[in-house]
């Protein structure tokens, strides 16, 4: 039986005005907000005294900056499995504004016309949890909203409808671990400073 010692470090990028307005964002490459430089920096104070055996950042601008800003990018690893779902014709819009198109729609369920389905979503997750978990010692990933929430459904051995659970905020501190031997949550949406 395997043993689950290591702690995964599970960061959103701080916020961009996409963010900010509730626009889905994957593959437009958005800056950090000065409010999202800010929530990134507070983030070092967090992760100073944590002995990482490796760090991975999406490629995507505001996660990689998120990264820098944290104080942990030497050695970061560029991991394009952990790039935001791609949204395709949905990049930009709000959920109201796709529920006018199509009522009921979830992402974790529907996926996006001409983007990711879930089931490519999830290929890609498990294949980065796979690669996090040969590693012996704590990692931080940098990464997306909902790619994160993904990413966190997966590591429990859920099924990436159940994605929807959990809130994420920007720059949150998300630690997942193990209770028992059992993979776990150990921390989620924590904010650094008071920041809502």
């Amino acid at each position: 039986m395997k043993k689950y010692k290591q702690k995964v470090v599970l960061i959103r990028h701080g916020e961009t005005e996409w963010a900010l307005a509730g626009r889905h964002t994957s593959f437009t490459d958005l800056s950090l907000t000065e409010k999202g430089r800010e929530e990134a920096s507070l983030l070092q104070g967090a992760l100073n005294n944590w002995q990482f055996k490796q760090v991975f950042s999406s490629p995507l601008k505001r996660a990689f900056e998120t990264c820098e800003l944290a104080g942990v990018a030497d050695g970061v690893v560029v991991e394009p499995d952990l790039s935001e779902w791609n949204y395709g014709r949905y990049e930009g819009l709000t959920t109201a504004q796709i529920q006018k198109e199509v009522p009921g729609w979830n992402l974790f369920e529907q996926g996006c016309p001409e983007g990711d389905s879930p089931e490519e979503v999830c290929i890609r997750v498990d294949r980065i949890i796979k690669k996090v978990q040969a590693i012996d010692g704590d990692v931080a990933v940098f990464s997306h909203g909902h790619l994160s929430r993904v990413f966190a459904t997966r590591w429990l051995n859920r099924p990436i409808e159940e994605s929807g659970m959990f809130v994420l905020d920007t720059a949150t501190l998300n630690v997942l671990g193990a209770y028992h031997n059992t993979p776990a949550i150990v921390t989620w949406n924590a904010k650094i400073n008071g920041y809502l």
